[in-house]
């Protein structure tokens, strides 16, 4: 899905240092014994685990806009809606695809997918917000107090 639509549209990339739509980013990784289903607890099948599928998932995402966030913000995620489509067995490469769909305010909206060596694992949606960083810090701040 984002793989193809980045090889078969045309967005604009980003201008100015502003998030637009268009913007695309990648994350990879090779299936380690942390990152699979067994690891979870009760469940003996070593496949990469759905959790750690969405944390690369984010981290392409992440890796997308992370040189366009100004530096007294920070970017988090809020929204993954995805679907975990095969199996990824131990040792395998996994590559993460995102891809900047809309912008709304603060709000950032992408598609991703992702792909081991031999097909399609994973395709979604995910949303993340840009906040100030000191807010959010003090925020947790006054949480972790009580």
């Amino acid at each position: 899905m984002v793989h193809h639509l980045v090889q078969t549209l045309s967005f604009d990339i980003a201008l100015g240092g502003s998030m637009v739509p268009g913007l695309c980013g990648k994350s990879e990784m090779i299936v380690k014994e942390e990152d699979l289903v067994s690891q979870l607890g009760g469940i003996a099948v070593d496949v990469l685990s759905t959790p750690r599928l969405i944390q690369l998932l984010e981290a392409a995402a992440i890796e997308a806009i992370q040189s366009f966030i100004p530096a007294d913000q920070i970017s988090l995620g809020t929204e993954v809606k995805i679907k975990h489509l095969s199996a990824t067995p131990l040792g395998m490469k996994v590559t993460a695809n995102a891809l900047l769909k809309g912008v709304e305010k603060n709000r950032l909206f992408f598609m991703v997918d992702a792909y081991d060596e031999k097909e399609r694992v994973a395709e979604g949606e995910h949303e993340r917000v840009l906040v100030s960083k000191e807010r959010f810090l003090q925020k947790v701040g006054k949480k972790r107090m009580g």
